[in-house]
């Protein structure tokens, strides 16, 4: 049997994905959780072959849980099942130890299948997403970048980022700058805008 964890916020949506999966023979859901923070604990104490995680759920996403995983459960697969077909998420998803990428609109029949190719050591990413990921690139934008520009995406001043961040005005001003500048955009909210369609926040 392949042992299933699924991390979905959603409780229609994991009960419906739960019950998919527990129709096929060769698979069984051995834990069900809907908080990020809950995913390696309770990794750790089901042993899941293939961890099934959304992008994003409260606390930790699916993207910093992949990396949690990879570290403390490396033999556990990790497919992310997400609503939001981003192609920085993709990358993201890959750079963090993913093995398989669909999104929620896919056909319903193509999970089973996905779950068993991800624990059989093959790579699953849905074909469109790989090909919008190929056309728009890397993210042009640096860590540090990032964080900024993602705390700056709610219309918090620069002494709100500053302070949340532990960072100097001036440097929050520079970072932000930087971001701009990078994503050809004329103001941090187009810039945050055009970071988070990309996947790249």
């Amino acid at each position: 049997m392949i042992r299933v964890l699924l991390a979905e916020d959603q409780g229609m949506m994991r009960g419906a994905l739960a019950l998919l999966l527990g129709l096929e023979e060769d698979i069984e859901v051995v834990a069900q959780v809907g908080h990020g923070d809950e995913v390696v604990d309770t990794a750790l104490r089901t042993r899941p072959d293939v961890a099934l995680l959304d992008i994003e759920m409260p606390g930790r996403g699916g993207l910093e849980t992949a990396a949690d995983l990879r570290e403390r459960l490396p033999d556990c697969a990790v497919l992310i099942l997400t609503t939001f077909g981003r192609p920085g998420y993709l990358r993201r998803a890959m750079e963090a130890g993913a093995r398989g990428f669909l999104v929620k609109d896919g056909p319903v029949e193509d999970l089973a299948g996905a779950v068993r190719r991800v624990l059989r050591g093959e790579r699953v990413i849905d074909p469109a997403l790989a090909a919008a990921a190929l056309g728009t690139g890397p993210s042009p934008l640096t860590d540090r970048e990032r964080d900024v520009l993602g705390a700056a995406a709610d219309g918090s001043t620069i002494s709100d980022i500053a302070a949340r961040l532990h960072l100097s005005e001036s440097t929050v001003r520079n970072y932000l700058s930087s971001a701009i500048g990078k994503t050809g955009t004329r103001n941090r909210i187009e810039a945050a805008r055009l970071a988070r369609h990309n996947g790249w926040l």
